[in-house]
């Protein structure tokens, strides 16, 4: 799905303008572009690196949580992506942004859920490191990311995504929170933060 409709996009100028994440457009009643963002990319090299990350992550929500319960994390990290995305820019009508990133961000933290004890081995840094400390760190960035409005990536869906994967994970798979309690409030301390910003009017 991703590859078909990125592919739509990179030669459909019309088609990739009309299924952009865009304020504007969903202020106008253009919901279906909450959904179909989330399969257009930017070009190639955007495209592959996000369904590179998937394919590292994706198996192990599949092992734990079956694929009909993947598809669900999957799809409701998107749109949890987009709706904190809105949230932070309603009142931008120009905003725009495009990718699967928010998804992926939720199936990276659902697999970090359920398996707790995977390494990653991270660009430039020579040794493996857990992966919860990837995830948390991460979402830190996209915080600072969020506040700095730091290149042209869309933090605040990347964080939208997290909070949809952990939500959705620890719903179908409440084990977790009597196997990993420690991993689960670990990896709520960056949401609880985001929510202690906002309400101080730090991301502002």
């Amino acid at each position: 799905m991703n590859i078909l409709v990125s592919f739509k996009g990179f030669n459909d100028f019309l088609f990739f303008e009309k299924y952009k994440f865009n304020i504007g457009g969903i202020k106008k009643g253009e919901q279906t572009r909450f959904l179909i963002s989330g399969f257009l990319h930017v070009d190639q090299a955007h495209l592959f690196f996000n369904l590179f990350t998937l394919y590292f992550f994706a198996d192990v929500v599949i092992y734990f949580l079956g694929p009909l319960n993947f598809l669900i994390i999957y799809f409701g990290s998107l749109i949890a992506g987009n709706l904190v995305s809105f949230y932070f820019h309603k009142n931008q009508n120009n905003y725009s942004a495009v990718g699967a990133s928010g998804a992926i961000t939720g199936v990276l933290y659902s697999a970090i859920l359920l398996n707790p004890d995977m390494e990653l081995f991270v660009m430039f840094i020579p040794i493996p490191i857990p992966a919860y400390l990837f995830g948390i760190g991460y979402l830190l960035y996209s915080l600072y990311g969020m506040k700095k409005n730091i290149g042209n990536i869309g933090h605040d869906a990347h964080f939208g995504g997290a909070i949809g994967g952990y939500v959705l994970t620890l719903t179908l798979a409440s084990w977790v929170f009597h196997e990993n309690l420690m991993m689960v409030l670990l990896l709520a301390l960056p949401i609880v933060l985001l929510f202690i910003l906002n309400r101080t009017n730090y991301l502002s």
